[in-house]
């Protein structure tokens, strides 16, 4: 019997055990340590600790909370420095944009001269590059994460951000030629070729190093021609023909031009006759 009686303490014992273990994981996941005290019971140390545990688990939000917690009660110590720019990297990693710019602010207005100020600017501006893909026709976020990139090359031309930054600046530049072609597609379709010529206009004065700019030449020849403005055709396809003769683009023009026999040559005083001066003989006055 009393073999019985102990075997019996012992599964009972174990039990509690297993429960016991249960319940720490459920206080670990929703309050902090196996006893779910107060946060305000643990050292800024051991709440950064946790929200690092909680970033290798992917939970970018929780660690974000953690790491923010630092800073709410800890708030001029070391530990609340750091805290800052991983909470701006976990809003990050959670896509939470608005709140990753919130942080990474705050760290560049608390710490402007600290090592991690330069960190802190590139996640400002990855937070509106990031979404670039998702703002359709509303180019605000890209101009605005030009300006954020630009800042990071100008401000901290050192860091190891600003290589990163460039190649960014350059596709969100692109990106933004790329909707100007978009829209000036669009309106060439439909036959808007005062509309589609402004736009096609916007990117060969505005964006002439991006990738769409021969693409944009040979749509003026084309929205000209339609509009019987021959000067102005041939003078977007001269230039064509100067600079990207390589491409498709220049192939597409010379066969109109020549159909409807015309020159790729530059004539008339018009805007494109003003490019070509500049961009092939070099006279900027």
């Amino acid at each position: 019997m009393a073999g019985g009686g102990s075997r019996k303490l012992v599964i009972g014992m174990a039990l509690s055990g297993l429960v016991a273990l249960a319940a720490c994981g459920a206080q670990e996941r929703e309050g902090f340590g196996p006893t779910g005290a107060p946060l305000e019971t643990y050292t800024a140390q051991q709440i950064f600790e946790r929200g690092e545990y909680e970033l290798d688990q992917s939970d970018n939000e929780q660690a974000a909370y953690y790491f923010g917690e630092v800073e709410r009660l800890y708030p001029y110590s070391e530990w609340a420095k750091r805290s800052l720019i991983m909470q701006a990297y976990a809003h990050h990693l959670d896509k939470d944009y608005e709140n990753s710019r919130a942080s990474a602010q705050r760290y560049i207005d608390f710490y402007p001269t600290d090592d991690d100020a330069a960190y802190a600017q590139y996640l400002l501006a990855l937070s509106y590059y990031d979404q670039i893909e998702e703002v359709g026709r509303d180019q605000g976020l890209t101009f605005q994460a030009l300006q954020a990139l630009r800042t990071v090359i100008e401000r901290y031309p050192e860091s190891e951000y600003a290589r990163s930054s460039i190649l960014k600046f350059d596709l969100a530049f692109d990106h933004l030629a790329g909707k100007e072609m978009e829209v000036g597609r669009y309106y060439l379709k439909r036959q808007h070729y005062g509309a589609a010529i402004n736009r096609f206009r916007v990117v060969v004065e505005d964006f002439q190093t991006t990738t769409h700019t021969p693409e944009a030449l040979h749509r003026l020849v084309e929205g000209y021609l339609s509009l019987g403005l021959t000067d102005e055709a041939q003078t977007a396809g001269a230039i064509l023909g100067y600079n990207y003769q390589g491409t498709e683009w220049y192939q597409d023009s010379y066969d109109l031009l020549t159909g409807a026999g015309l020159e790729m040559k530059a004539r008339g005083d018009n805007w494109l006759a003003r490019i070509y001066r500049q961009m092939v003989k070099g006279e900027w006055l």
